[in-house]
């Protein structure tokens, strides 16, 4: 039996249309060699949606009532991995971490798990129980033994991997101006046995604390290529040896540019570059050697600057060097507005010290200068005061000549750098230096916004390199998605090229409309990265079991919303029902 449809259109003598369905239960017999139709039953009065349900009926398919049938058995978020490991694969990376293994599989699911949920390795493996990443990459009943082992390899590993990176990202083809860049960070460390933990300068402002430094290379976009610990007293330009020495070495590049803050690239660590001579420099003089210039009618005076706001220099103690002087009067104000706070705040700081002298309370130029000595360089403005000093007596004053000479300097900084101008002039050279800013940016993306490195857990000196490496691969899959899911999200597409390089950096009216508005051009919704993730995740992979006799099931992915379909639109993928 079959249900047959027939159509008829006729138009009236008036011009009115009408349209005729007819819906037949009919069955087929055949007499001899010939096949007739019965007419069974006319069914064009029944509902379109029963007429729908006999039609499949005979076709031989399973129906079920509506809201019956079909079980639910669990819903799992997907669409956040799924994202996450799309671009993964885009860029190779699984093929990255080493030779198929069990080890391997533990590591690129910890890498994946702090993009997307970035916790502690106990709370990592018991979260992602609750998400697709457990059964399809195998994971079931992983415990942190094997994850720790899983840490120990990779780390073993990191060398291959860095050096793989370096000549993706800063090889000739790939890094055609030749620049590479290195900055350090530091993150303060929980418990005492921390192998590498040491007191030192504090990039996080946690002092008292114990921690751990670590200098990240990138190249000149800010594309994470290699992370390095050290110990949490390590100065920079220890660090900056130590990349220098596994950039000639460990990835077998030479002739770049390293670019550098002042505290990183010192004088000594140029001499040893330029003993070495296969290696460049970008960094910038330090307030001495810029007063340097100036002193004696030097090279450097403020009339450089009445019709640019940069010039290009040269001097006798920096040879085969070129010297880019910068003044941003935008600096130059803001330099001089906390200066003055700060003399404020140091003079009010002062002020109940000099009333308890003058009341006679505080006798005694030894406890009266004590008590100086604590406040007076709070704010690094003891240079600016003059203090004197008697048993009965205390007097401070501003010295105004040094406040003078140094507000003469206040905007202006030189660059110095072994580029030729046949690589860049001088307003490409300060563009490069101030692309360090994007080295700022991973520090911050891997430290607070995504990938919550600090503070750290572990004890062996071989897991907090692994920890730090994982949350640098974590980063440099940040960076890709963040790249390609800019639409959706409020990064500046189209960053404004300036035309004046030493002024501060601004966005683009298109960004700042996506911003004001919450929607970009085509009139999405935008969303911070990390709620554009959290949106992805409600993204379900659903168990389903039929409750008919068959009792069979199968997995379906949940409908994704516009915005979910459009992420994986920009990752140029399907959403994939499966991690890998």
């Amino acid at each position: 039996m079959h249900v047959a449809t027939t159509r008829r259109h006729y138009v009236g003598k008036d011009g009115t249309e009408r349209n005729y369905e007819t819906h037949l239960l009919r069955r087929s017999v055949r007499e001899g060699t010939k096949v007739r139709n019965e007419t069974l039953a006319n069914l064009s009065h029944l509902p379109d949606e029963l007429i729908d349900a006999i039609r499949a009926g005979l076709a031989g398919k399973t129906l079920v009532v509506a809201g019956e049938g079909f079980e639910l058995t669990r819903a799992l978020p997907h669409g956040h991995l799924a994202a996450v490991a799309t671009m993964a694969k885009t860029l190779g990376l699984r093929d990255l971490l080493g030779p198929a293994c069990k080890q391997r599989d533990i590591a690129y699911a910890l890498i994946l798990a702090r993009v997307v949920h970035p916790r502690p390795k106990l709370a990592t493996t018991k979260w992602w129980g609750d998400t697709t990443l457990v059964s399809d990459l195998g994971l079931e009943d992983v415990g942190t033994d094997e994850v720790y082992a899983a840490m120990d390899w990779l780390v073993e590993r990191q060398g291959v991997i860095e050096t793989t990176l370096a000549k993706r990202h800063l090889g000739k083809v790939a890094n055609p101006s030749h620049l590479a860049y290195f900055d350090l960070s530091s993150s303060w460390v929980e418990g005492t046995k921390n192998e590498l933990a040491a007191r030192g300068y504090s990039r996080d402002k946690k002092r008292g604390v114990a921690q751990i430094e670590y200098g990240l290379l990138t190249d000149k976009d800010g594309r994470p290529v290699a992370i390095e610990v050290f110990s949490g007293n390590t100065g920079d330009p220890t660090a900056f040896i130590s990349i220098v020495d596994a950039i000639r070495t460990r990835f077998g590049l030479d002739h770049l540019t390293m670019v550098g803050d002042r505290g990183m690239i010192t004088s000594a660590r140029i001499k040893a570059l330029r003993e070495a001579g296969d290696l460049g420099w970008l960094t910038c003089l330090r307030a001495p050697q810029i007063a340097a210039l100036v002193k004696d009618d030097g090279p450097l005076q403020l009339c450089l600057f009445d019709e640019a706001d940069l010039a290009e220099l040269t001097h006798p103690d920096y040879p085969g060097e070129r010297l880019i002087a910068c003044r941003n009067p935008l600096l130059a104000e803001e330099r001089r507005r906390k200066r003055n706070e700060l003399l404020a705040a140091t003079e009010a700081a002062l002020a109940p010290i000099i009333q308890a002298v003058d009341e006679g309370r505080l006798v005694g130029a030894d406890k009266i200068g004590i008590k100086v000595g604590k406040v007076i360089n709070k704010y690094k403005m003891a240079k600016h005061f003059e203090v004197t000093v008697t048993d009965t007596t205390l007097a401070v004053t501003r010295k105004q000549s040094s406040i003078d000479q140094e507000a003469a300097l206040d905007g202006i900084y030189v660059l110095r750098t072994t580029l030729i101008r046949d690589q860049l002039d001088a307003s490409g050279v300060v563009s490069a230096y101030k692309d360090l800013s994007h080295v700022e940016r991973d520090f911050r993306h891997i430290k607070i916004d995504d990938i919550d490195l600090r503070p750290i857990h572990h004890r062996l000196e071989a897991r907090v390199r692994a920890h730090v490496f994982i949350c640098m691969l974590a980063a440099y899959l940040v960076w890709h998605l963040r790249e390609a899911l800019a639409p959706l999200t409020f990064t500046d597409e189209t960053p404004p090229v300036r035309d004046n390089p030493v002024a501060p950096a601004t966005r683009s009216k298109t960004a700042a409309k996506k911003a004001a508005r919450k929607r970009n051009a085509a009139g999405e919704q935008v969303r911070g990265f990390r709620e554009l993730l959290d949106h992805l995740a409600t993204l379900t992979r659903n168990t389903m079991k039929v409750t008919t006799a068959t009792t069979n099931s199968f997995e379906m992915l949940a409908t994704p919303t516009s915005i979910q379909r459009q992420v994986f639109e920009l990752l140029g993928a399907q959403v994939p029902l499966r991690l890998s």
